[in-house]
């Protein structure tokens, strides 16, 4: 858990519940590695006979009169049950005024429990049993599924048909679930990996397609508990379940207990796919500059094709040798022959009932990242320029053989299987199908799906990078398009600054000239160049107490080291860089961060001072009703500038700040953070607050006690240099 601080006059974001995770950033890419791929002659003359026939086990189809489908298995090799329930509607269904809403159901459905009892409640019954029940949402499908020792199954099944019949929704889960997907939103540019799989998506499918779109805050906000309600009505009926089990269990008994529970399940409207439309994402290159990583994402894609294309069979040989492993090309000539890469790898991807996405991926360090691109380029051309040779076919084929083996080498695996192909309208047979299909494939034919579907013109090429350490620009390929990944504000957050007055007003500035007098003037204040101070931090939950010594130059740099009990902490925040560091790893800071540091100093009144005639800043006062703090009335003036929107919290009489509000960005996403001046000393002519309270959303954060204030110190430059990570050995 982290939870990030900002005081008035010290303004520096703390990370109070614990040290970040920290992994060794390297600015190297891998090393060339020559492996011996040529087999001993004693190994070679080894004849390895044929794999035995392909047939799995079969589960038995039961048809309910009220629509529902039950697939059972027995498996007596442990004493377990495994079932899993499948319902149609997910994701892809949500309106787009409130996407999220088939996550927080899957989430709610369970955390929220039953008429009859808690999730929390349900938790302990389980857990007690080592047993297990858990919802799920997908963008096509929902889930229920639990497992189980045998003797446990009646308790265990019984609290699924409770889920089923009586979910409670319980309000405090939803709004757990709600927080939790708003910290998700607001951490999802922190990496860089994760910005390059989103927007591909948006290539690919496009923004709105619903495959691609992402919640919002505005969207998260607009799910109400009624319409959790409204979708299990729609959702979670007879007539859209694919209920399959396997386990030890005496299978005609099975069945009749499965008829009477589930053949009660009332039937619902008939569920309708949404009519989704694809185009083949415009090619060109895409760029999203990220100036905290040393290593670029890159991503290639187009539209893919569905495992209902007949050549779906020669196209998964095809990706295998193209992309699929260690011994693919772009493995073996990206990553092993050029050093260009850690990992890469893609192909021609195939959904279910959609197009899957063609994609093919690498990282690698900023200096080569135009190279990489070249690299990638000649080896989608090679896929037709240099046919497949039968040695690479052979491989792919003993390889998805392999791999094919090991995921169907178990009846509940199959079941799983099963009940995938019956929720798509694949036929029970498809096992079998891909299985001879592959066995069957030649050269002839992986060559032909390769000339038919891949072409590097027809590639959208996505990068995520630090341009500033490109070899070469990114132009070198053509018209570069910059795409904007800025997270929308809330929308209360929104509206707030769009209500702003376009200009100061009169009764404002008086109040800020007397909290500037109070401070100790303004002349004194704009005199502020540099500051250093002791901050003694406790927090509140979990109830821990850190130190930290802290020393910014305004109006952009900021040096940090706290000490917490997993280690000491340094963040250095500055126009070049910023980063974190713990001992010797470190990690860049994503702007996110290092701007609410910045924004910690805008609010302090050294800068605010400097600012106090400057037509660019707005001051006014709130229209809300004057508020108490400590027993004092308080009057919010209001102060927007240099990109910041905040309250000072002021005696209207003396002058006096009594605390500021402003939004922020807590453990769980967006808060709106509330600080409270205990007390106050004075530092060369200059009040400080010297004891702060911190709440968040109205709830306890922490306590802060200033210590060792000093005003414009001597600095040495240096400090403000972020560290630089160690080469990495070659």
């Amino acid at each position: 858990m982290r939870i990030r601080i900002t005081s008035l006059l010290f303004a520096l974001p703390l990370a109070l519940a614990s040290a970040p995770a920290f992994s060794q950033t390297s600015n190297q890419a891998a090393a060339p590695i020559h492996t011996q791929t040529t087999l001993p002659p004693a190994v070679a003359k080894i004849k390895i006979p044929p794999l035995h026939e392909f047939k799995p086990a079969q589960p038995r189809r039961i048809a309910l009169p009220n629509g529902a489908v039950i697939f059972l298995i027995e498996d007596h090799e442990l004493p377990l049950v495994e079932f899993t329930a499948l319902f149609r509607g997910g994701s892809r269904d949500e309106p787009a005024s409130k996407i999220g809403l088939a996550d927080i159901y899957g989430d709610v459905w369970r955390t929220g429990g039953t008429a009859n009892q808690t999730g929390d409640q349900m938790d302990d019954l389980l857990e007690a049993r080592a047993a297990k029940l858990e919802t799920a949402s997908g963008a096509e499908l929902m889930t229920i599924s639990g497992d189980c020792l045998k003797q446990d199954f009646d308790l265990v099944f019984k609290q699924m048909m409770e889920l089923i019949d009586h979910p409670a929704f319980r309000e405090d889960k939803i709004d757990l679930a709600k927080q939790q997907m708003d910290a998700g939103i607001s951490r999802r540019n922190d990496d860089a990996a994760a910005i390059a799989q989103r927007e591909s998506l948006f290539l690919a499918y496009g923004k709105n397609n619903p495959y691609a779109r992402v919640a919002q805050y505005a969207t998260v906000a607009a799910i109400t508990r009624a319409d959790l309600v409204h979708w299990h009505q729609q959702y979670v009926v007879a007539n859209n379940m694919i209920f399959g089990i396997a386990g030890d269990f005496d299978g005609a008994q099975m069945e009749a207990r499965l008829r009477q529970a589930l053949g009660a399940i009332p039937k619902g409207p008939a569920y309708q796919a949404p009519t989704i439309k694809f185009e083949e994402p415009r090619p060109g290159i895409y760029f999203v500059e990220k100036n905290d990583v040393n290593q670029s994402q890159i991503r290639m894609v187009a539209l893919g094709t569905e495992r209902k294309n007949p050549d779906y069979f020669a196209l998964q040989v095809m990706n295998e040798a193209f992309g699929g492993g260690f011994a693919s090309r772009l493995f073996s000539r990206i990553r092993t022959a050029q050093g260009l890469a850690y990992g890469v790898g893609g192909g021609y991807g195939a959904a279910y009932d959609h197009p899957g996405i063609f994609e093919i991926s690498t990282s690698t360090k900023s200096g080569t990242t135009v190279k990489a691109i070249q690299s990638l380029s000649t080896e989608v051309d090679n896929v037709t320029k240099e046919p497949f040779t039968a040695a690479e076919v052979d491989r792919a084929r003993e390889s998805l053989l392999n791999q094919f083996i090991f995921r169907y080498d178990s009846k509940d695996k199959v079941l799983r299987e099963q009940l995938v192909l019956a929720f798509y309208g694949y036929p029970a047979d498809f096992l079998e199908r891909y299985h001879d299909a592959i066995e069957k494939m030649t050269p002839a034919d992986v060559n032909r799906v390769a000339r038919k579907y891949v072409h590097r013109a027809e590639l959208a090429v996505l990068v995520v990078g630090n341009s500033k350490d490109f070899d070469k620009n990114l132009d070198t390929f053509g018209a570069v398009t910059p795409l904007d990944i800025a997270i929308p504000e809330p929308a209360a957050s929104a509206a707030a600054q769009a209500e702003q007055p376009r200009q100061s007003t009169p009764e404002a500035k008086a109040l800020l000239a007397k909290a500037l007098a109070f401070y100790g003037g303004t002349d004194k204040l704009a005199a502020v160049r540099s500051i250093s101070y002791k901050q003694v931090i406790k927090v509140a939950q979990p109830a821990i107490e850190m130190t930290a010594q802290s020393a910014a130059i305004l109006p952009d740099r900021v040096h940090q080291v706290m000490t917490t009990p997993q280690g000491e902490i340094t963040t250095i925040i500055s126009p070049a860089a910023s980063a974190m560091q713990m001992g010797a790893n470190y990690r860049p800071l994503p702007k996110s961060v290092s701007d609410e540091y910045l924004n910690g100093l805008r609010r302090t009144p050294y800068l605010v001072a400097r600012h106090a005639n400057d037509p660019a800043y707005i001051f006014s006062l709130s229209s809300d009703a004057p508020r108490q703090i400590n027993g004092r009335r308080a009057q919010a003036l209001e102060i927007s500038g240099g990109g910041e929107h905040f309250s000072w919290l002021v005696d209207p009489q003396s002058g006096e700040p009594l605390g500021e509000e402003y939004q922020g960005r807590g453990q769980t996403g967006p808060v709106t953070r509330l600080e409270t001046y205990q007390s106050f000393t004075t530092v060369d002519g200059i009040k400080i607050p010297s004891s702060i309270v911190f709440s968040e959303n109205q709830k306890p954060a922490a306590t802060v006690t200033i210590e060792d204030y000093k005003i414009n110190p001597p600095l040495d430059p240096a400090m403000f240099t972020a560290p630089v990570a160690a080469p990495a050995p070659k």
